[in-house]
């Protein structure tokens, strides 16, 4: 048996002795007696007599370890031409400074803070200074619409709002105080102060109730942390609803730390000094649990990078971070790579550039296609790591654990299940799948620390969303497959599964095929109403940078290929080639939406839209594909 078995096994027989072992890495002001309290269940609670302080344990430890003077952040902003660091100790002063502005405007232990800040320190610093204070503090990815900061202020009631005066993105600047001001005039609730960080490029207009950062920050007294329970919620991350009320994910303080710690040895290969470079958003999970928390709770160097794959200049951007900053391993999306992929295609930026300390690439975010893993894996010459899990978990639900056991690689599989994590593959009626049969992919509770304990003040929805399809597990929303292997392959979302002429069949598939023909820089298969057969696929595909081909002759190729890999059960026809594909700001293929509008539906405009004009000359071709 190897260590991933034995540990895996260990963590579903004895999640008590496996989780109490593991919140050893911690320092508690109270250390916890017991690992689970299920007297509430399905509301599960981690380590219930537990009390700590998440800002001390990512900042006052280490500097009082002795390495205060070890770097914690590098900040590289290409887009302001600025590169900073700070060491542990310079970012425990700069956050116990800001906790203490925040506790002169009134915040203090279980208060709400709307962040509202682009990829600048002052987004990490503002983060921990309200976990110092035992403040819940709510991210709002920056240039969000006022409609859905609205949304997010009235379910938070947030007493402040922390904010900058704009974004900068390669081609605009997206100023963020008129966002603010138009949200507060929709929201009913109130906060009573917004304090603004001031950026040269476009300065905000300060109202009765705005309060600049340098102002705020001025002649106050830093404040040292504040203990507070593990159950006590560290942040709210909101996720869509399908009702269009955002979804406030709750993350606990103890179950959180524990977990997180755990996977930057386990999964990621991190430790004390390690280089790492999350090329997220603090605004997404990632960003949360990858550039914020998890490398500081084990002393390593974390990178805070405000820039694109691509565009921040050029598609060598990546190459250049890694390279000055000497990063050990980079997590980013997919879609990042397929960005690179189709700009340079041959990869001509990458030998510009001298990677000899880069080790490990980490994708996630999205289903990673076979084509982009072997381009990465390719170019770069190292080990390209899949993994899978969602906004509601905070941590990896499949991986390829690399400080546990690195395991073999299967294209399109996210590995194996990481420990604390049972899932099982189940069929309508609840009914375990065997090897290799697709069904919808269930964990069953309880869910490991870390994970979601509920919605914020909504604990009849959070089981009703999640835990009441299948009695006794967690409802992930995606549909997949257990190879004998015991390998997690993750199709999509169920949504995406498509039933044409009664069969079921995963449009992750047929991705998977039109990904491999050597035109195609990404590509997306949604599922069309049809009146005969149900539904029928439909791709939708973007070429490489340079690449020129008949489209005909691309659509027959692209047909030929899904009839032969799938089978003419796909009835797989209508491919259209397309400038690009409408995504999320987090990478994420808005498919859901784009099968509305072929549908006929008048799908509006998601707020997560990374840029709506790409969706808005995609609708002509996508109600054609109704007809």
């Amino acid at each position: 048996m190897g260590a991933y078995d034995e540990t895996y096994r260990r963590s579903l027989a004895d999640p008590e002795g496996f989780w109490l072992e593991a919140a050893g890495a911690i320092s508690w002001t109270r250390p916890p007696t017991r690992a689970l309290d299920d007297s509430a269940a399905p509301l599960y609670r981690w380590f219930p007599d537990g009390e700590l302080n998440t800002s001390y344990n990512a900042l006052d430890r280490h500097v009082e370890a002795g390495n205060g003077d070890r770097t914690a952040l590098i900040y590289d902003s290409p887009v302001t031409g600025t590169t900073r660091s700070y060491t542990y100790r310079a970012l425990r002063d700069q956050v116990a400074l800001f906790a203490g502005a925040l506790k002169e405007l009134g915040v203090g232990k279980g208060d709400r803070v709307i962040v509202y800040l682009p990829m600048v320190p002052e987004a990490v610093i503002t983060m921990l200074a309200c976990a110092r204070l035992g403040a819940i503090h709510s991210v709002v990815f920056g240039g969000f619409a006022p409609k859905e900061l609205a949304a997010r202020i009235d379910d938070a009631t947030p007493k402040v709002i922390v904010a900058a005066s704009c974004g900068i993105e390669p081609t605009r600047v997206v100023e963020y105080k008129p966002i603010i001001d138009a949200a507060l005039e929709l929201a009913t609730h109130q906060p009573e102060r917004t304090v603004l960080l001031q950026r040269e490029i476009a300065p905000g207009k300060l109202g009765e109730r705005d309060l600049d950062w340098e102002t705020a920050i001025s002649g106050v007294t830093p404040v040292e942390p504040e203990p507070v329970a593990a159950t006590d919620p560290l942040y709210i991350l909101y996720t869509s609803g399908t009702t269009g009320k955002p979804k406030g994910v709750v993350r606990d303080n103890g179950g959180h730390a524990v977990a997180l710690a755990w996977t930057m040895g386990a999964v990621y290969g991190i430790g004390p000094g390690a280089v790492w470079w999350t090329a997220s958003d603090v605004g997404w999970v990632v960003g949360h649990s990858y550039i914020v928390y998890a490398p500081l709770l084990v002393g390593a160097t974390t990178v805070l990078y405000e820039g694109k794959p691509v565009g921040t200049p050029d598609a060598g951007a990546f190459w250049r971070v890694i390279s000055q900053h000497g990063v050990k391993a980079l997590f980013t999306a997919p879609t990042a790579f397929r960005a690179i992929k189709k700009v340079d295609p041959d990869g001509g930026e990458i030998a510009k550039y001298d990677l000899g300390r880069f080790q490990t690439l980490f994708l996630a975010g999205e289903r990673l296609d076979p084509e982009t893993y072997h381009w990465a894996h390719d170019k770069l010459g190292v080990p390209v790591v899949d993994h899978w899990w969602q906004t509601e978990t905070g941590w990896p639900i499949v991986a390829n654990p690399r400080g546990l056991e690195p395991l073999p690689v299967k294209p399109g599989s996210a590995t194996v299940p990481l420990p604390g994590w049972d899932v099982q593959i189940l069929d309508a009626g609840g009914v375990q799948q065997a090897a290799g049969e697709e069904g919808a992919i269930a964990i069953r509770l309880p869910l490991p620390p870390g994970a979601l304990p509920t919605l914020w003040g909504d604990d009849a929805r959070y089981i009703d969303n999640y835990l009441s399809r299948y009695d006794g597990y967690y409802l992930t929303g995606d549909s997949g497959y257990i190879d004998a292997d015991g390998y997690v392959f993750v199709m999509g979302r169920t949504d995406d599964v498509i039933n044409v002429a009664g069969h079921r069949l995963s449009t992750g598939s047929m991705e998977a095929v039109l990904a491999a023909h050597p035109a195609v820089a990404e590509c997306a298969v949604i599922g069309v109403h049809d009146a005969l057969k149900g539904q029928l696929p439909r791709g939708l595909v973007v070429l490489k940078a340079g690449v020129t081909i008949d489209p005909e002759t691309l659509r027959d190729e692209l047909v030929a290929a899904v009839r032969r890999d799938i089978g003419p059960v796909a009835a797989f026809r209508e491919v259209s080639v397309v400038e690009a594909l409408p995504k999320t700001r987090s990478g994420k293929i808005l498919r859901k939406t784009m099968r509305g509008i072929a549908d006929g539906r008048d799908e509006p405009v998601p707020s997560t839209i990374e840029d709506a004009t790409v969706l808005e000359a995609l609708r002509p071709i996508l109600r054609h594909s109704g007809d």
